[in-house]
């Protein structure tokens, strides 16, 4: 049966709105909120050991950590820059950024320096000095967005069995890292960065031996999976800036 001139227009009418809201569904589906896998975003790490993650694979220091945490959450993210060592004081990372042929600009820049200032019996002062000035260059280095860097502060290696051993009582380690804390706390502030204050929760090793890695100073993976949530968290927030 041949149809006609009203069923005819009547059936193009039909496939033009099925093609239409075929698209629309499509386009729903295949589309991605603005800022996330089809963008590329980059981040640089600057620290020491608990930055590198001493004693835990690379892949389980919190920067990597956050960075897999990102790419689950479908926002695209190269592989995490570092610029940190074990032992590194603030002067010495400062010396290795110099040195180092680094990028003009990251999408976004972690900072957690200062426990082997501390460490080392340097005074405070000193490392208000220091750390300002390296917190300036992270914020260089996000393109001055002062909202897209992180700081972290310095744990308390004093609950650690590593300290036990050494002799050094467990109050006064605390009590300096407090004094360098506020330190970077009451700098950060200043100049509008985010602060995560993981300090409290490495506390909670002197009950948890999980929480310390196999050489009985650093963080463990699940300590280091913490830091990651934090980071990843502020960081998603921060991607549509």
């Amino acid at each position: 049966m041949i149809p006609s001139f009203a069923q005819k227009g009547m059936l193009s009418h039909f496939f033009s709105f099925s093609f239409i809201s075929g698209l629309a569904v499509l386009l729903i589906f295949t589309s991605k909120p603005a800022g996330k896998m089809n963008s590329t975003y980059t981040l640089l790490c600057l620290g020491d050991s608990y930055t590198v993650g001493e004693s835990v694979p690379p892949a389980e220091n919190f920067p990597n950590q956050a960075i897999q945490l990102l790419r689950q959450r479908d926002y695209g993210f190269e592989s995490p820059e570092l610029v940190a060592k074990t032992g590194w004081t603030t002067d010495e990372l400062q010396k290795a950024i110099d040195e180092r042929q680094l990028k003009s600009h990251y999408d976004f820049v972690t900072l957690l320096i200062g426990v082997n200032d501390q460490y080392r019996g340097r005074p405070v002062e000193d490392y208000q000095t220091q750390f300002e000035s390296l917190l300036k260059q992270a914020i260089h280095f996000a393109q001055g967005r002062a909202s897209h860097v992180i700081v972290l502060s310095i744990p308390d290696w004093g609950v650690t069995p590593f300290a036990k051993a050494s002799g050094r009582k467990q109050a006064d380690i605390s009590k300096e890292i407090d004094a360098y804390n506020a330190v970077n706390r009451e700098i950060s502030d200043r100049y509008h960065v985010n602060y995560i204050n993981i300090t409290p929760g490495t506390r909670m090793a002197v009950n948890d031996a999980s929480l310390i890695a196999r050489d009985g100073l650093h963080p463990s993976c699940k300590e280091y999976a913490k830091w990651a949530e934090m980071v990843s968290d502020l960081i998603m927030l921060k991607c549509n800036d």
